[in-house]
Parts: C-alpha cells; structure tokens; sequence
C-alpha cells in the first residue's frame, strides 16, 4: 500500500512539473523567476506563440538560432526579427527588444553616480554597458573632472559594421562645453577582434594632439568588445 501510494505521489508531482514546463507565468510564481530557463522568461514576455509552436518552443527556436546567447538577439532590429520567425510580429519583437534594453539599463544603474575611473579596468566596466551588442560601431566620449568622474558621456560619431569615423574638432566641442579636465575615447568592434586598425591609431594620435593643444589631456582610447578591450593607455601608445 505504501509503495502504491509512493508511486501515486510521484507521478502527480511529476504531472505538475510537467504542466509548470508549459506554464512559465505559474512556474515563475511557484517556483521563482530564478528556476526559469531564457526561453521561459521570454515566453512571459511576448505571451503567446504561432499555431502549432507553443510559445516556449518558439522562443528556444529563437535562443537556438543564436547559439543561445541573448546578447546575439539584442543585435537584431524588431523587423529582422517580425520577419524571420512566424509567431513574431513587430509587436512582439518590440517587447523582446525593450526586454533586453531594460536588463542593459539596468546593469548601468550602479555607475549612474559619478563614477570613478581609476583604469582602463574601470572604464570597461563603464562602457561595456551601453556600447556592447551592437551590430554598427560606435564612438562615444566620456568627459571627467578632476578626479576622474564621469561628468558627462557623449556619443560622438556612429558607423557602419566595419568602421566609424571621429571628428576631433567635435570630440574637444564637447569637451570645452562640458569643461571636462580630460577625456576617454572609446568605440567598438562588432566583430569582438579587439586589434586596433590603422585608422584607430591615427585617429588616436590626431585626437591626442588636438587634445594637448587646448590643455584637456586624453587619458585613454578603449577599443570595446565582449569580454575583452583594447586600452591605447596600457599598450604605451599614449
């Protein structure tokens, strides 16, 4: 009797994980946001999927397709992703989108205080938090007082996939108007290769120069990527 019984209360507790599966909003309520998979928690977001795809399946289909990794996903506009998966209109993709946007918000919140940058450690802290998963490149500019607070972040030039191309007349515009007591430059490379080109080491050099004539030193130029970065600074070609 008390094997029957034992038995009994194994398939109902596995009757009810199998329906919590299909079930992310309930799982998440009973068991956690924590013990959702990626697909799960994208599943609460978009609600619903196609006919004949539950909406779990189809959005692991979509994690699937980019080798599981979020970051990959957030690299699409809302119309490459409305047009490649069925079950996905550009209501949907909007969410997905506005979703991952959120989490890179989020993360960015702690340095939203004048943050300190002691190293080229601490500016990659700071900038891959809104420069990473790009598909284009980028080029921002942070400006710092004098004790290496970030006084303002300004975007300054945006590029194709391959390059993007820096004005140092418009970099030190920002500079003065923000009356930064020096400067971080740094842009991305959607390839993850942190090598600079030879357009990256003259544009350094060019802004440096600029730089040094109006007394607003260039502490560094990062060249940001996944996991890894590139500091003009730490490599002695400042």
């Amino acid at each position: 009797m008390e094997e029957m019984m034992s038995g009994d209360s194994m398939s109902r507790a596995l009757k009810f994980n199998t329906a919590l599966d299909d079930r992310p909003r309930e799982k998440a309520m009973k068991l956690g946001f924590e013990s959702l998979s990626a697909a799960e928690l994208f599943a609460i977001i978009i609600g619903s999927g196609s006919r004949g795809e539950s909406v779990v399946d189809l959005c692991q289909r979509l994690l699937n397709d980019h080798d599981n990794k979020i970051y990959k996903i957030a690299r699409l506009s809302y119309s490459d992703l409305a047009r490649m998966y069925r079950g996905v209109g550009e209501v949907k993709a909007l969410q997905i989108l506005a979703a991952i946007e959120i989490s890179r918000r989020f993360q960015g919140e702690e340095f939203d205080n004048e943050f300190q940058i002691r190293d080229a450690n601490d500016a990659y802290r700071y900038l891959s938090t809104f420069m990473l998963d790009k598909n284009h490149e980028e080029m921002w500019a942070l400006m710092l007082d004098r004790a290496k607070h970030v006084k303002a972040r300004v975007l300054v030039s945006t590029g194709g996939v391959a390059a993007t191309v820096g004005d140092e007349k418009i970099i030190l515009k920002h500079a003065i108007s923000h009356l930064a007591s020096s400067i971080i430059l740094a842009h991305n490379h959607p390839s993850n290769n942190p090598r600079p080109s030879m357009q990256d080491d003259a544009l350094t050099q060019r802004v440096k120069r600029a730089c040094d004539a109006v007394g607003i030193p260039l502490d560094d130029h990062l060249i940001v990527c996944r996991g890894n970065y590139y500091s003009y600074m730490m490599e002695g070609k400042l």
